[in-house]
């Protein structure tokens, strides 16, 4: 028992020792990086006195040290800036859905401004304004070199004035001007339709009123269904949705998991990592699900994609999502500005990151690019029309049907035909449909042979 307790002084003698040998350089390190901070800071400051003595015009010195924060913010990635007090206040707006603006969500890429994606509805939107668009000059003025947050105060204007932008697009030869006027931006976040036995739910954005906004719209068209028991599914819109805030992203997935991991995020330290578990209760009540996503779906967007594409609960349509897979917080600072920092990434619920990768669709789907050239006139003559046994005069009728049955059989008809027409006004979307379509018709036989 001496020989272990003694051993065991030993080793606490020992590693003592050890311990004050190796702590004697680090201090000495710590102290040197301290010692180059101060010797920094005061180099900022002889910068700083000697521009406002010696520049060639007198500079606003709140102006000068608000415009090296956001300098030294912006150098560590596109999304973590300075906001000063008018847009901290801006930004607290938009999340409650209602702001002025073009309806453009940006980044910065090669020195220009990037779109992410145009907002529906918006004047950005009904302008034709795409996302992976590069805006590269505002009103003739290029936009090259300035900061994110500069070259959006550039394309901010009161409401009803006009701006003119030049894009330059990806398979469009030449850049070109794009005349709009600015607008209140009114943000619905979700609006719903009905097609055919499909609900459609559309997502533009995630704020607060996103989670209350998907349980009105999913209620009200399921009854306009008739109930849910005649929903073939629900098709997820996330295209060109930029995101928002985090909390509404793991509010709306947790809307369709009954359980398991919805996100997790993890900063520098791990002991500052977060997972986020969903709660019992799926509101399409296990319909199947399909999700439709393309560049423009950032984000937020991202991880209600990526967490029921993980789950198995939904079919990812669409083409690969933007690829924003970090998370900024703001932090309020003295003033009345705030600092958007980036604190961590964030993972799927399989533990990938999305980080410049996107959500990869499980079936790819692209949205054809309409043709700009006239349409050809159409042949409208009844000899030129397909024709079949029913167009033939004195053809038989089909006794095998009651009216109960041929009505059933021309309403299904009908939903199909809507569902052909949708094809020429939104590809991705008929596609989707067609998906939940097809399996309910490989579930009913299975429901009826149980």
């Amino acid at each position: 028992m001496k020989k272990f307790v003694m051993a065991a002084l030993g080793g606490t003698v020992a590693g003592v020792l050890i311990t004050t040998q190796v702590a004697g350089p680090l201090i000495a390190q710590e102290a040197e990086r301290t010692e180059n901070v101060y010797q920094q800071l005061d180099l900022f400051g002889d910068i700083f006195e000697r521009i406002r003595a010696q520049y060639v015009e007198e500079v606003d010195s709140e102006e000068l040290i608000e415009a090296a924060i956001n300098g030294m913010l912006t150098s560590l990635d596109p999304h973590s800036s300075y906001l000063p007090p008018e847009d901290f206040d801006d930004m607290q707006v938009q999340t409650r859905g209602e702001f002025g603006g073009l309806g453009i969500e940006v980044t910065q890429e090669e020195g220009f401004v990037k779109v992410v994606s145009p907002m529906d509805g918006t004047p950005a939107d009904k302008a034709g304004i795409q996302a992976g668009d590069f805006i590269t000059h505002v009103n003739g003025e290029s936009m090259m070199g300035l900061t994110l947050d500069d070259a959006v105060e550039m394309m901010r204007g009161p409401v009803g004035s006009e701006i003119i932008i030049t894009v330059v697009r990806e398979g469009t030869d030449e850049p070109f001007d794009v005349s709009i006027i600015r607008d209140t931006i009114k943000v619905t976040a979700v609006r719903s339709r009905v097609v055919g036995n499909t609900v459609v739910l559309r997502i533009t954005t995630f704020n607060d009123q996103t989670t209350p906004g998907l349980t009105e719209q999913l209620k009200k068209s399921v009854e306009e269904l008739g109930g849910l028991a005649n929903v073939d599914g629900f098709v997820i819109d996330l295209r060109n949705n930029p995101g928002g805030l985090l909390t509404e992203a793991i509010s709306v997935s947790d809307a369709f998991l009954e359980k398991g991991e919805i996100v997790s995020t993890r900063g520098r330290d791990p002991a500052d990592g977060e997972r986020f578990n969903a709660t019992p209760g799926d509101m399409a009540e296990g319909k199947p699900i399909v999700v439709l996503i393309n560049g423009g779906s950032a984000s937020a967007s991202e991880i209600v994609s990526g967490a029921l594409q993980d789950h198995r609960r939904a079919i990812v349509v669409g083409t690969k999502s933007f690829g924003k897979g970090s998370v900024q917080t703001v932090v309020p600072l003295r003033g009345d500005g705030a600092m958007r920092l980036t604190t961590a990434r964030y993972y799927t619920p399989s533990g990938r990151s999305i980080q410049s990768l996107g959500v990869m669709p499980d079936i790819v789907v692209n949205q054809p690019v309409r043709s700009t050239e006239p349409e050809e006139e159409e042949e409208t003559s009844a000899a030129r029309r397909p024709q079949s046994e029913a167009d033939l005069r004195g053809s038989i009728t089909n006794d095998s049907m009651t009216e109960d049955e041929r009505k059933l059989l021309e309403e299904e008809r009908a939903r199909i035909e809507e569902t052909a027409a949708l094809r020429d006004e939104d590809y991705q979307l008929a596609y989707a449909v067609d998906i939940l379509r097809g399996l309910n018709a490989v579930a009913a036989p299975a429901a009826e042979g149980q």
